[in-house]
């Protein structure tokens, strides 16, 4: 997973108030379908949760079955007006974290093994 400047800056926002936090999208319905930011001893990673990367120190987690429906793509952590999931840190901050995506290039693919 990659970030853009906005995502990133987000993330130094929240980060001044908890620094240590991960994202964490689980696929389900309402907000399980976008990506949420929690602090890091508040929330626990499942036996199927895969761990994407980390952005800017933080650790980024999908859950099994988001990760099927969507390894053969970038994923590319944004930010957009409007609030954030009930129990996300972007909630109150009018601005929220959204996943967007790319197919990789068959070159890319290879290089995934």
């Amino acid at each position: 997973m990659i970030a853009t400047d906005a995502a990133r800056g987000l993330i130094a926002e929240i980060r001044q108030d908890h620094p240590d936090i991960i994202f964490h999208q689980s696929g389900g319905c309402c907000d399980g379908s976008s990506p949420m930011c929690y602090p890091a001893d508040e929330f626990r990673i499942g036996e199927g949760d895969v761990k994407l990367g980390d952005i800017d120190g933080v650790p980024v987690y999908i859950s099994g079955s988001q990760f099927e429906a969507w390894k053969h793509t970038q994923l590319i952590l944004d930010v957009v007006p409007g609030r954030g999931g009930m129990f996300s840190l972007d909630n109150g901050r009018e601005r929220r974290f959204l996943s967007r995506g790319r197919v990789f290039t068959a070159q890319e693919l290879a290089a995934l093994g």
